[in-house]
């Protein structure tokens, strides 16, 4: 067992390394404020603090983050590039920067609970964040951290063990429009029509061709040939509007699409962006969702990424929600919380260690379409770019797709092919 010493043990310290060494490194550990305790213990230690012992230890200097019970304006400065980028620096000791403090910093999201600028949605924008400045939003330093840091312990204590570690991936999809033309009713297509007249839309709806978003078959196939668990998340509203243009969930159709997907694959919530501030919307779309589906959500993410932090994730928590797969950007492409592993979310305006689960996602085909403006080519690259970064640090790759692009629309020419390509490297 690793023991731990500290001169208090705080609930921040607590979260950061039962993160660290139980869930990411699997190992045993123990934290003590007893000085005789650890001055005789025979075992791997660490002594994380600014007190000298006799022998036979790993110090780890502290910054002052993890026994403060405030939030405020951290001084930070980075040095170092790429994976070997640090913060929170310290000197003596035997490590260069206390990786607790920093890794706390960068999961717990602190710098989200301080004055920011919104973008045009209202959203945390990511050019404020410290990985986007410091250039390492498309790397998950805290793997990084995590991984150095346990072969520096390795070295020191050889009779250290952790447990091995795997590359996952989860394909998931927010079905935000389940069909072009398909099920929107005789006004929606008349305006539609009138807007950008179609033969298409006439095909499509005389069924003489497919849909142009419905790209179902062809997902279910990716799926049974790879052998995938993808996670679907479906747009609730219950009245369309600028930003929630569904299928309505009273539909025939839709509900069939959602049974259908309900009885295959894992399923969660989309909230609307009319329930984004509204808990009660939130509990009658996930309601809506558990009635057609036949069976519990417990899943959600963001419709747009609306995540304001930490008041989204406490009324998530309050209606029943325990995984949640909005922790990324809808602006851009990478690691918004700097770590391809999924964490429980701490929850600094309370100081708690919540039962929100976090999956973070760092890829969506919608930032290189509409944001980034990237070719498919581009896009494809960009993907492979965070597959070969989940992949170096044994994380957890989380996509998102969405049905439109996947189909047949012209708009999205390449798309299909790019995700069918991308699937058979993954494997």
């Amino acid at each position: 067992m690793l023991l731990i010493y500290s001169t208090q043990t705080t609930t921040r310290l607590q979260y950061i390394c039962k993160f660290i060494f139980e869930e990411i490194l699997g190992t045993a550990y123990s934290l003590t404020t007893h000085k005789e305790s650890f001055e005789e213990y025979a075992g791997s230690k660490i002594n994380y603090s600014n007190n000298r012992f006799s022998k036979n230890y790993f110090q780890l200097k502290p910054h002052l983050l993890l026994f403060e019970e405030n939030i405020r304006q951290q001084n930070i400065a980075c040095f170092g590039e790429g994976e070997n980028k640090v913060f929170f620096t310290t000197e003596a000791g035997d490590y260069p920067f206390d990786i607790f403090a920093a890794a706390f910093y960068l999961i717990s999201r602190y710098e989200e609970y301080l004055p920011h600028a919104k973008d045009i949605y209202g959203r945390y924008a990511h050019g404020n964040s410290l990985a986007f400045k410091e250039n390492f939003l498309h790397i998950p330093l805290v793997n990084y951290w995590i991984k150095s840091f346990a072969e520096k312990l390795r070295a020191e204590f050889p009779g250290l063990i952790f447990k091995e570690q795997h590359f996952t991936f989860l394909p998931t999809y927010d079905i935000d429009i389940a069909w072009s033309y398909k099920q929107k009713g005789f006004l929606r297509n008349i305006g539609g029509f009138i807007k950008s007249p179609s033969a298409d839309r006439i095909a499509s709806l005389l069924a003489i061709k497919q849909d142009p978003y419905d790209s179902y078959t062809f997902l279910d196939g990716i799926h049974t040939l790879n052998t995938l668990t993808p996670l679907y998340f479906f747009l609730m509203a219950n009245k369309n509007g600028l930003y929630d243009k569904n299928i309505l969930p009273d539909n025939k159709a839709m509900q069939q699409l959602i049974k259908a997907h309900a009885g295959k694959y894992n399923i969660g919530l989309h909230p609307s962006w009319q329930s984004y501030d509204t808990k009660k919307k939130i509990e009658q779309e996930k309601k809506t969702l558990e009635n057609i589906a036949e069976k519990k959500i417990t899943s959600s993410r963001q419709h747009y990424i609306k995540l304001n932090i930490p008041e989204t994730y406490q009324q998530l928590i309050l209606t029943g929600i325990t995984a949640d797969y909005s922790m990324g950007y809808g602006s851009i492409n990478g690691f918004r919380a700097s770590i391809a592993s999924s964490f429980f979310w701490y929850d600094l305006s309370s100081e708690k260690i919540t039962t929100l689960r976090i999956h973070p996602f760092c890829f969506m085909d919608a930032n290189c379409f509409y944001e980034q403006k990237l070719s498919v080519a581009e896009s494809y690259d960009e993907l492979m770019h965070y597959f070969m970064e989940c992949k170096k640090v044994f994380g957890t790759l989380i996509t998102i797709f969405h049905n439109n692009f996947l189909g047949t629309d012209k708009i999205f020419s390449g798309w299909k092919e790019l995700y069918s390509t991308f699937i058979s490297q993954v494997q």
